[in-house]
Parts: structure tokens; sequence; C-alpha cells
């Protein structure tokens, strides 16, 4: 995944996201702020991204975003349920319309019975209710080659949420 891909890929959805008058959030935990980063790369995006929470612990997805504990013990932090609560979490904390997040093993290590290097999990979720998830299994194809997967994936989920989106109603 080429980082000009991957930047076209951000300048399409800010451009998307800044005609329809929405506000991006994010929940990242194994890309640790890439997605923020590569949003950010774009000059103007600060009209469209409102923020980003690196919850690399569970402690920080419980605290920052909310992620119930039980569902972290139950379900692991990379997991379907994780993921979507992260996504749900970043709506209830932060004034935006769309919010990814990502959660995953990236490698080289972490690994678990069930849950090999470069398994990813990933949800978006808008305002009005709607919520889309992924499970992509990148396989051990190094630590910067998932995390760049998982990023385009988000961009990818977040445009199509936005396509599907109308604009907020004018404040005035």
């Amino acid at each position: 995944m080429a980082e000009e891909e991957l930047k076209e890929r951000a300048r399409a959805l800010l451009d998307l996201c800044r005609s329809k008058r929405l506000k991006l959030g994010a929940a990242e935990s194994c890309t640790g702020g890439l997605l923020a980063a590569t949003l950010t790369e774009i000059p103007g995006s600060s009209d469209v991204f409102e923020r980003g929470f690196v919850t690399y612990s569970n402690e920080a997805k419980e605290t920052m975003i909310g992620v119930p504990p039980a569902t972290l013990k139950s379900h692991g932090a990379v997991s379907r349920e994780t993921a979507e609560a992260m996504a749900r979490g970043v709506l209830a904390h932060a004034p935006v319309d769309l919010a990814v997040s990502i959660t995953g093993i990236a490698g080289p290590g972490g690994a678990v019975a069930g849950k090999p290097v470069g398994l990813v999990h990933l949800a978006a979720a808008s305002r009005d209710g709607r919520l889309i998830q992924q499970e992509r299994r990148y396989g051990d194809i190094g630590r910067a080659q998932v995390r760049r997967a998982s990023v385009f994936e988000a961009l990818t989920m977040l445009d199509e949420l936005a396509e599907q989106s109308k604009p907020p109603p004018s404040s005035g």
C-alpha cells in the first residue's frame, strides 16, 4: 500500500465529507494514530476531522471512550464487539457525525489462540444509527503493512457511510 494511495483515499473522503458538512472522529488501537496522521496530512482537514482517540490499552478504551469492561473481558480487545463499542464510544464522546474504530494485532508478536497476527476488527458508525463492521485477516505481512491496510479499510468504511449520509441540519 503506497503512501500516495492512502493520501488520495484520505483526500477523497475529506472532500466528500466537506461537501456534506460531515465531521469525522476515530478511535485507534493497533494503528496508534496513523489514521489521524493520514487525515491531518491533508491541508484543510481540520474542517472535517474533529478528533482522534488513541486507545492502545484496555484502560484507555474504557476511560476515554467508554468501552464496557465486560465487553473487553468477554470478547477481548481484538473483537468485533470491542470495535463496535469503540466506534459508538467516539460518537458518545465527540461532536462528530461519523466515527470509525480500528483494533487488531499488527505483530510481530501478540497473537493468541484464534487471534493471529494480522487480525484486525474495524467498525464505522453514524450519528443516525448505521453501523458497519469488518474483520480483516491480513496475515503476517509486517507491522507497517497491517497498519497501513487497516487505515485504508477504515477510510473506505467512512466513505461508505458518508456516501449514504445527508448533511446535518443547518444551525442558522
